[in-house]
């Protein structure tokens, strides 16, 4: 068994942080939806802005919502695009399922990692 990516959230934007919440990021329940991500999940988060990767859990957020919240609230500031990751294990590799946000959180495209991408190895 290895470990594959199975979702992706790219391009969302920080829109609030709250430090003294349990922990979490919260997201918009449509991009959840999308990307096939549960709520309480694991994910990795990565900022884009500042380089800052950690892994958390995800809670359903109102729509255009990402919040980061507990510690993960130092970890970048409110317009900050960042890429959200889930992963599983499998013996061979299927899919993942890949989200691209719009400037206000919204879908704006869905597609998925097939099988191996021709450009992989040019």
């Amino acid at each position: 068994m290895k470990v594959f990516l199975s979702a992706k959230i790219h391009g969302i934007q920080v829109t609030d942080k709250s430090l003294h919440y349990m922990g979490s990021v919260a997201i918009c329940r449509d991009l959840l939806k999308a990307a096939e991500i549960q709520p309480y999940e694991q994910v990795h988060v990565v900022n884009l802005a500042n380089g800052q990767r950690w892994i958390t859990y995800v809670i359903p957020g109102q729509p255009g919502t990402f919040s980061l919240n507990g510690g993960g609230a130092r970890l970048g500031e409110v317009g900050d695009v960042c890429i959200l990751m889930t992963f599983e294990m499998l013996a061979d590799y299927v899919h993942a399922r890949v989200v691209y946000c719009d400037e206000k959180n919204r879908v704006a495209d869905v597609r998925q990692y097939a099988d191996e991408p021709e450009s992989a190895y040019a």
